[in-house]
């Protein structure tokens, strides 16, 4: 039986490439505030990973998602683009988009963040260079867990397998359902057990550490089939 063609590396943003997660989960808690919900930060930082979509019925309930979803949802973008001049790219990040790049993988970014802030993270990020296309909240129905967006962003770069670079729970489950591996970050703050026992093909501390240990992971060179 012929082998997929594993041509294509696609890397989640918030957690993984751009140091936001927990701004993200300040975000939500201040938008939650508005609302008079206090919601604690772990519980909301448990959850940074999946999509908007499905976070406000994850931590506060359906009830709470039927009645007032959409206001948090825009009440947590205007407290994060507020604190979007705090968020910086990790150490390494923009160097292991190149390398990815020079060893003549495709490179995506697959991401359901909002468009502008996924843009940002490119600017961060050093602009598109070596990125062959990447995603937004606009390019898929179902955020992560669910494999949509990591499926739109091989459509974007015009690859035929991937393999996945996260820093959650969330990119493990999502790769999983795609038929693909996914190679794990702690920059996200989950640990190394749990992103294991998701189904994490390995773990690395960080992006600068992924990027040393380049040869010994499965993204040394694209697969010939």
């Amino acid at each position: 039986m012929t082998q997929p063609v594993i041509d294509t590396v696609l890397l989640d943003v918030d957690g993984t490439l751009i140091d936001s997660s927990y701004l993200h989960a300040l975000g939500w808690h201040r938008a939650f505030a508005r609302h008079d919900l206090v919601i604690p930060m772990w519980r909301l930082h448990r959850a940074i990973g999946m999509g908007g979509d499905r976070l406000v019925a994850a931590v506060a309930g359906e009830h709470v998602e039927s009645r007032l979803g959409d206001l948090l949802r825009e009440g947590w973008k205007q407290e994060y683009d507020a604190l979007l001049p705090e968020v910086g790219a990790f150490e390494g990040a923009r160097a292991l988009l190149t390398e990815l790049h020079q060893r003549g993988w495709r490179v995506g970014l697959a991401t359901s963040g909002k468009p502008d802030h996924t843009r940002a993270a490119i600017d961060l990020l050093g602009g598109e260079g070596p990125v062959a296309g990447w995603t937004s909240a606009d390019d898929a129905d179902d955020s992560k867990p669910a494999p949509d967006i990591l499926k739109a962003a091989l459509a974007q770069v015009g690859g035929q397998a991937a393999v996945c670079v996260g820093d959650s729970t969330y990119d493990v489950e999502a790769a999983r359902a795609a038929g693909w591996s996914c190679i794990c970050v702690r920059t996200g703050g989950f640990g190394i057990a749990e992103l294991r026992e998701a189904g994490a093909a390995q773990v690395f501390d960080d992006v600068a550490d992924l990027l040393d240990q380049l040869d010994t992971s499965p993204l040394g060179r694209p697969s010939k089939g």
